[in-house]
């Protein structure tokens, strides 16, 4: 079993769901962290509840995964130390609407584009090269289930998270060379902030989504990540599809 002590985790969208989850598990395992997302204040509040916790060192960065720029200066002014990167977890992403494609919003698209598909890509290629220079690192994206089939008005959201299975997939044909391990987690209903940001804000519909069924907690998320994290470094856990209890598929669900 891979040990996390002392290993370095970069968690982007670590400020909530199940990028949070994800920061308290490693944490729980002794791991450095250097958390990133776009609410400073939350990543602070995250920080410091890590340190009293399990006195876990932290690395906090205010980061928009859609703006290239802004990803480069990032990585590139960690502290030397700070880029011995063992692990990257592309968790940031999100959905917008649920709209038929024709009626569709082209702001709504450009963001799922740019944060889910671009944002991470420009991690991505800004992380790697520093894992290929030490010839180590374990690349886990965070996918969907909804990267594995398409259902009725998920057609952009879906098609993004096709892009990530895509990209998982080209990443560990590029790096099959070297000592990196790539993984993609893909799971199903999840109770986090996703339907509350899917439907910009109306708690009414975001609650609809997990009515009758005990959904995936960023918790148990949090759990596989760490399992593929921790299997011996021989061993690639190249996909797991993570779905709750109940559910079949995307949009088959058997509610109470």
């Amino acid at each position: 079993m891979t040990k996390l002590k002392g290993k370095i985790v970069l968690i982007t969208g670590a400020s909530s769901g199940i990028g949070m989850a994800s920061a308290k598990a490693f944490a729980r395992k002794g791991a450095f962290l250097i958390l990133a997302a776009r609410r400073l204040n939350r990543l602070n509040l995250l920080a410091r509840e890590l340190k009293k916790k399990y006195g876990t060192q932290s690395k906090i960065i205010k980061l928009d995964v859609r703006r290239s720029s802004e990803v480069k200066k990032a990585i590139s002014g960690l502290p030397e130390k700070w880029k011995n990167i063992d692990i990257l977890l592309n968790n940031a992403g999100l959905s917008r609407g649920l709209d038929l494609l024709h009626e569709g919003r082209e702001l709504d698209w450009e963001e799922m584009i740019d944060t889910n598909i671009k944002g991470l890509l420009y991690v991505s290629r800004n992380v790697i090269p520093l894992m290929v220079k030490r010839n180590k690192g374990h690349v886990i994206n965070i996918g969907s289930i909804a990267g594995h089939e398409v259902y009725p008005k998920g057609n952009v959201y879906c098609a993004t998270k096709h892009a990530v299975d895509a990209i998982t997939k080209g990443m560990r044909l590029d790096l099959v060379d070297t000592n990196i391990r790539v993984t993609t987690i893909d799971p199903g209903l999840v109770e986090t902030e996703f339907s509350i940001v899917r439907f910009r804000g109306n708690v009414n519909k975001a609650k609809a989504v997990y009515t009758g069924i005990r959904p995936l907690t960023p918790e148990d998320v949090a759990g596989t990540i760490l399992f593929a994290a921790t299997t011996p470094e021989n061993v690639v856990v190249a996909e797991i599809i993570l779905l709750a209890n109940k559910q079949g598929s995307s949009m088959v669900v058997h509610r109470k």
